[in-house]
């Protein structure tokens, strides 16, 4: 993340330009699908689907053929982690509030799995690697994630997910896991509380886009991160009519 003096930082990049306007259009597209008909009672079946489908779209960006992911013979390694993590997502939300750092290293011992050999797994599952850098940035990301920030929630959501592509803390699966972390982060500052949005699917529609983004805001530059805030906050915009179409399917 860019340098910041200020006392919370990420407060400069909620007032970037255009990041307003797109923060709103974000919201208002979800409080758009969560005042659907269907989910007023039925939500937990129109998560469950969001899951789903945010899990496929989550591993296909990370080389995963999309298959179904509801077949209980699933082969693909990648899209096994993502499954399991959409499964257990839920029951880390407490945690992540709490402690997000030991929610990361469930979140890659649930993606990393397939992926880890076996020998290898208690020396590398969950165990971030690269270093006192990587520390001190994963600690400054779980201090904004506890109250450490008071910027709209879609800005939060967009450094968190940004932040763990660019510093890629395991080794593997860290695609997988920073878009569950996002979405973890989406629930529990309120953007999406009962998970209904799908922004997998438009990360995964507009890829080569979703990854020049990563790259600009990797690099650390005021345009660079605007314009991954921008991309992120359009794709949960994106992903909340997603989420309209799984209820409308229900209807």
């Amino acid at each position: 993340m860019p340098a910041l003096s200020t006392s919370d930082p990420l407060a400069p990049l909620s007032e970037l330009p255009g990041v307003p306007e797109a923060v709103a259009r974000a919201r208002d597209a979800l409080v758009t699908v969560h005042n659907h008909k269907v989910n007023r009672r039925g939500w937990p079946a129109t998560a469950a689907e969001a899951a789903l489908r945010a899990a496929r779209a989550s591993a296909a960006l990370d080389g995963a053929p999309l298959e179904p992911a509801r077949d209980e013979h699933i082969t693909d390694p990648v899209l096994a982690g993502a499954v399991r993590v959409a499964d257990e997502s839920s029951k880390l939300l407490g945690v992540w509030k709490g402690s997000p750092l030991q929610a990361l290293a469930r979140l890659h011992m649930l993606a990393a799995t397939d992926l880890v050999p076996v020998e290898r797994h208690n020396a590398e599952l969950g165990r971030p690697r690269g270093g006192p850098d990587v520390s001190a940035r994963l600690a400054l990301l779980a201090d904004l994630v506890t109250g450490g920030t008071s910027a709209p929630a879609p800005v939060l959501v967009a450094v968190v997910h940004g932040e763990l592509l660019a510093l890629a803390p395991f080794g593997s699966a860290d695609g997988v896991v920073a878009r569950a972390a996002a979405r973890l982060t989406a629930v529990a500052a309120g953007l999406d509380p009962k998970n209904l949005a799908v922004p997998e699917v438009g990360h995964l529609r507009r890829s080569v886009e979703y990854r020049k983004a990563a790259a600009g805001f990797a690099e650390g530059t005021a345009e660079g991160v605007r314009a991954w805030i921008l991309h992120c906050c359009a794709e949960w915009e994106a992903g909340a009519r997603e989420g309209v179409s799984i209820a409308d399917a229900r209807a």
